[in-house]
């Protein structure tokens, strides 16, 4: 059967379900989000002399939380413009319209009895064949069926989103015995390529997957924290991104999800699963306990394990002490292993060497791997059939760089079974039977394949769907050029791809050598290039470190050579004879931009953050970024506006470090083109999308362009309009006396000079513009400040 999806029904409007229907919106479908009308007129209500009748009363809770979620941050919608695809009623009158929905999607209160009265309602109107699921974290997806018509078992199942559901990329698909296959299929497909999600098939058992090791996970380390004599601060130092955590870590994700949450669950897990061998884990805490009784259940009650004290300039966050139940200041924890591990970029070295350290950190990292690794092996096949959707729910839902089974890998599986065993964990009995038959890893690469260990046949079998994904690191034996940064591979259909590994995949020397390399390989074997990698972001920009080095030694022959060589590269990217497509993710700023902006084109991820930054440092985009957003200007200007309009809209943009919070709403700033660049819903994607369309624009008969000679530059009849507008805001006091000194340097150049008349020039002669205000910046001590700050603490000054 062939589905299509055009509109979806959400039905309740809490937190989750607005935010859901806010992501159905987003992906361009018609949505209807209903909840109960109220019973009681509330004080706004009654002093307009209102009845519950009135249309503004009865929707007046689904209107609440719609407007609640859109004024939220993180946003959950891509551009604000999506919300007027989400139509909002109640149950009680606006159930009927459920009958024109493709998807019905329950979200209502985790009550069973509930749910099941809402799906006594819905199955008077929903049409035949219509999906059915329900968001339930804790429910028995089987119970919701019962007492339900054929036709409404066939079509249902759990679809368990994360919050929040734009970002989060896990969607938990738990089918019932009589699930239709085809409608999992269906779900799996729609998920991945529709909802960006990484989709997951899960048990319907509790917790199902994501939750049963995360909270594991949790909890678990609440019982090292006992046994070890560790602080909230110390656990939250060692289980971040040192680790491949998010930042938030442990306690902190804790306070973000809400203590009573986690308790609710582990509590659910150690009750209805009696023969989980670990269920003592599950065990709440004494001084768990008491937060909940306290009503500390974190960021929902204003503290939990922290507290953020308000008042004067800047917010004091304090720590619990769990003996005494007080708080207190935050103290910034040291282990040795934890210093020395900081500054290995590679994830997996710094993994091994952090397991391997003889301080008390090192013995932490033991004991919790040891608890997880047992545990995950013995949830085999209870909760998946399958290790890779074990690692797939917890990369997607819970934020890890790599899943449990792949750490596992990492640090070596014979030898930490031996471990495990000597210190009193037992792993699952399949894993030393697969250890025996030779086999010694849980993953293995073979041919750009990832394959993983099948416990069932006891081979090893491809990931299901991986031949959509490209996934750079599995071509590590096809490596055709690499210096100590980049690599460049052959991704296969005769395209190469090129990765670089620094801080934040800034941009110095050896990338620019790369980009130029890769393509003078291209042009010579290949149909073209993809830009891409697969860290966390694609690039912070070029390498300020290096510019400030330059700058403050006075270096300014070497500092002019290193502009001119990124400028060099960026317009090679544009004017070379094979396409080169770039497909960013994460934060994509500054040079990063810049790369993206002379591509021939852009396959970005949906959550790409992308934007010229440079103005934060007081500098101004010296890449090319400034010409080309002059250039396209220019191409924009229309006959029957003042010409000055769109260049003054591109101007505003870099002046105030605008960063796009979605590849969407790069269209909107100029940054992606309409027509030419693409967004993919599933990051995962991108690359192999860049590989395609790199494909398609050599086969349909690629011609390098021709540099630009023609662009309209306006001088001075835009430069005093520009002036003014710089003024206006430093007045308004929105810039700084240096603000307001980069920005006119900025305008000068996007009006291409002090010209007494409309003039066309060339890229070249704006590059030009744009080098020397760059180079000019700095030499201000204040940019220079702004530069150091940065590479100091992380943040811009305002200076």
């Amino acid at each position: 059967m062939k589905r299509t999806i055009k509109k979806v029904a959400v039905l309740g409007s809490g937190v989750m379900g607005s935010r859901i229907a806010a992501h159905f919106a987003g992906i361009g479908l018609q949505v209807l989000l209903l909840d109960i009308a109220p019973t009681e007129l509330s004080a706004a209500e009654q002093s307009k002399g209102l009845s519950l009748d009135h249309p503004a009363v009865r929707n007046r809770i689904v209107n609440e939380a719609l407007a609640t979620a859109v004024k939220s941050n993180p946003s959950p919608v891509y551009t604000q413009d999506v919300v007027k695809r989400i139509k909002t009623g109640n149950f009680s009158d606006n159930m009927k319209d459920i009958a024109a929905a493709d998807w019905i999607i329950e979200v209502v209160v985790e009550r069973l009895d509930v749910k099941q009265s809402v799906f006594t309602e819905v199955e008077k109107y929903r049409k035949p064949g219509t999906l059915i699921t329900s968001n339930t974290s804790g429910i028995p997806i089987h119970l919701m069926a019962q007492e339900r018509t054929d036709d409404f078992k066939r079509h249902f199942c759990g679809t368990h989103f994360f919050n929040p559901p734009r970002y989060l990329r896990l969607l938990e698909i738990i089918p019932t015995p009589y699930t239709d296959p085809e409608v999992v299929d269906f779900l799996m497909h729609y998920g991945d390529l529709y909802l960006g999600k990484r989709t997951v098939l899960a048990k319907d058992t509790p917790a199902f997957i994501a939750n049963r090791i995360g909270v594991f996970s949790i909890m678990s380390i609440f019982k090292l924290v006992d046994q070890l004599g560790l602080s909230i601060d110390e656990v939250d130092a060692l289980t971040g991104p040192v680790i491949g955590r998010p930042k938030s870590a442990t306690f902190r994700t804790a306070d973000v999800v809400g203590i009573d949450t986690l308790v609710k669950v582990a509590q659910g897990v150690a009750g209805n699963c009696p023969q989980d061998e670990a269920k003592e884990i599950f065990a709440v805490p004494a001084w768990l306990e008491k937060l909940v009784a306290n009503k500390w259940l974190g960021d929902k009650t204003g503290q939990g394990f922290f507290k953020k004290l308000s008042g004067g300039k800047d917010k004091e966050i304090l720590v619990l002490n769990r003996s005494s139940l007080e708080y207190e200041p935050r103290t910034k924890p040291r282990f040795p292993s934890l210093d020395a591990a900081k500054p290995i970029e590679d994830l997996k070295t710094r993994l091994k060497m952090l397991v391997s350290a003889p301080d008390k950190a090192g013995e932490f990292y033991r004991q919790f791997h040891y608890h997880l690794f047992s545990y995950i092996s013995n949830r085999i096949p209870e909760i998946s059939d399958d290790i890779y959707r074990v690692d797939d729910a917890m990369k997607a839902g819970f934020g890890w760089e790599i899943g449990a089974f792949e750490t596992w890998d990492v640090v070596g599986v014979a030898q930490t079974v031996d471990k495990m065993k000597a210190a009193g964990f037992t792993p699952a009995a399949w894993v030393e039977e697969m250890i025996s038959n030779g086999a010694t890893s849980f993953y293995k690469v073979q041919d750009g394949k990832q394959l993983y260990y099948d416990v069932a046949s006891k081979t090893y079998k491809p990931v299901p769907g991986a031949e959509t994904f490209v996934i750079l690191k599995n071509y590590g034996d096809k490596v055709v050029w690499k210096n100590s940064v980049c690599t460049t591979y052959d991704i296969g259909d005769d395209v190469l791809g090129l990765e670089w590994n620094t801080k934040m995949n800034s941009i110095g020397g050896e990338v620019l050598e790369g980009v130029q390399k890769s393509i003078a390989i291209a042009e010579e074997k290949f149909k073209g290039l993809v830009i891409a990698n697969d860290g966390p972001n694609f690039s912070a920009g070029a390498n300020v470190g290096m510019i400030f080095m330059y700058a403050i030694e006075q270096e300014y022959d070497e500092l002019d050579l290193a502009i001119r060589m990124f400028q060099n590269a960026m317009m090679r990217v544009r004017y070379s004879s094979i396409p080169v497509v770039v497909a960013p993710h994460g934060l994509c700023l500054g040079g990063g931009c810049e790369m993206n902006l002379h591509s021939d084109k852009v396959c970005a991820a949906a959550e790409t953050y992308i934007g010229l930054v440079e103005l934060g440092v007081g500098l101004i985009p010296g890449g090319g970024g400034t010409k080309e957003f002059v250039l396209r200007a220019a191409d924009d200007m229309h006959e029957d506006e003042p010409e000055t309009v769109t260049l003054k809209s591109r101007f505003f943009n870099i002046a105030t470090a605008k960063v796009a919070t979605s590849a969407f709403e790069a269209f909107d700033i100029g940054i992606l083109r309409k027509g030419q660049d693409e967004v993919v819903m599933n990051q995962e994607r991108r690359i192999a999308e860049a590989r395609k369309s790199v494909v398609e624009l050599f086969d349909q008969g690629y011609v390098m362009p021709v540099q630009r000679t023609d662009i309209k530059v306006m001088g001075r009849s835009a430069l005093g309009a520009l002036y003014a507008g710089i003024n206006g805001m430093w007045r308004s006091n929105y810039a700084t006396d240096h603000d307001a000194k980069v920005a006119r340097k900025l305008a000068y150049v996007m009006c291409g000079g002090d010209l007494s008349e409309p003039t066309k020039v060339s890229e070249q002669y704006l590059l030009d513009l744009e080098r020397e205000a760059f180079l000019s910046l700095c030499g201000e001590k204040k940019t220079l400040e702004r530069i150091q700050s940065v590479l100091k603490t992380g943040k811009p000054l305002r200076n």
